[in-house]
């Protein structure tokens, strides 16, 4: 662990047994995706950067893909700044996993709440929530919702506590780079 992070914490682990959950296909327009009820994947962290600092690097949405494992990509529209398009490429169970949405970004509450949903592609939303621990640390919370890709069926009943697990190692690097972040602009 680095030595930006004081501690991780996974809430919400346990693996789910999708043989006893609800199940639907979508509409043709949405047909690689199917529909699980199951909650949302939440971690948090907390981190030895002050609240504005850590809200500040979440914000840069380009960035992400330096921190984020799975996250290949983000790129702001030009013409509409609360959209921006995200590719997701990574290996996991076996396959090359590849996926990609347009997201709006909500509006936020600076220092405290950053929140998006997808509007097309791979169905998601999330929010960031940041808490002051002190002046010079917080608590970093990322809660992330979607729809499981019908690619990913066979392994679905893996995905939450591996999914748990990237965002935590995710949260481990953002941490990282904030507190290099905090570094290089107090020099």
């Amino acid at each position: 662990m680095s030595t930006a992070v004081a501690s991780a914490v996974v809430v919400n682990h346990r693996i789910l047994n999708l043989n006893q959950r609800k199940s639907t296909v979508l509409p043709a327009s949405s047909s690689s995706f199917i529909s699980i009820d199951c909650p949302p994947y939440r971690v948090k962290m907390e981190m030895n950067v002050p609240t504005a600092v850590a809200y500040k690097c979440y914000s840069d949405r380009e960035a992400i893909p330096q921190w984020m494992p799975f996250i290949s990509s983000v790129k702001i529209l030009e013409d509409k700044p609360d959209l921006s398009r995200w590719s997701l490429k990574y290996k996991a169970f076996g396959r090359d996993i590849e996926f990609s949405w347009l997201a709006r970004n909500m509006q936020p509450i600076p220092n405290q709440k950053i929140h998006w949903r997808s509007l097309e592609g791979l169905p998601n939303r999330g929010i960031v929530r940041f808490f002051p621990k002190g002046a010079s640390s917080c608590m970093v919370e990322l809660t992330v919702s979607y729809e499981v890709p019908q690619l990913l069926i066979p392994v679905a009943s893996a995905l939450q506590p591996f999914l748990e697990s990237l965002l935590v190692r995710g949260l481990e690097k953002f941490a990282d780079f904030a507190k290099s972040y905090s570094t290089e602009s107090t020099t």
